[in-house]
């Protein structure tokens, strides 16, 4: 597996501090963020996942917990839209750049605002993905959210 992405390449741009970490990946996971966060040995509220949505059809990357489900109505109040729903997979591909289950919100093809759920704020240290299936990325999640320019809000 490849350590250099596109993720941790804007990573050593931005000179954020983090660590990498690999598991292997199960495509057939029901949730892939728990499947990481069980294959790493760390508590699911600490693995982030990348959710590619469009608020009022503008694309927004969302980041919270792999064990909670994000609220469309306070993302898209958090980017002062109206609506929120997933974006199609093949969509989030296409914007990113990454397939589905390494979507990093770091390095993206085309860079979207970005909302870092607030409970994500009380770790020391969180996981994001590293740009590529199996690969996660430790960082402080205030290094997380500055490093993206990310909102912070409640989005469970």
């Amino acid at each position: 597996m490849a350590k250099t992405t596109p993720a941790t390449l804007a990573l050593d741009k931005a000179g954020v501090v983090y660590g990498l970490a690999t598991y292997d990946y199960d495509p057939e996971a029901p949730r892939v963020g728990l499947q990481a966060a069980e294959s790493l040995g760390v508590a699911p509220e600490r693995v982030l996942k990348t959710l590619m949505t469009l608020v009022d059809g503008k694309p927004v990357c969302a980041v919270l917990a792999s064990d909670q489900e994000v609220a469309m109505k306070k993302l898209a109040a958090a980017v002062g839209g109206k609506s929120a729903g997933m974006m199609k997979p093949a969509d989030a591909e296409r914007i990113t750049g990454y397939r589905v289950g390494g979507v990093s919100p770091f390095g993206q093809k085309k860079p979207v605002p970005t909302v870092v759920d607030a409970a994500a704020m009380v770790h020391a240290k969180v996981y994001v993905n590293g740009g590529q299936r199996g690969l996660q990325v430790e960082l402080s999640p205030a290094d997380l959210a500055t490093a993206l320019g990310a909102k912070v809000a409640p989005l469970t």
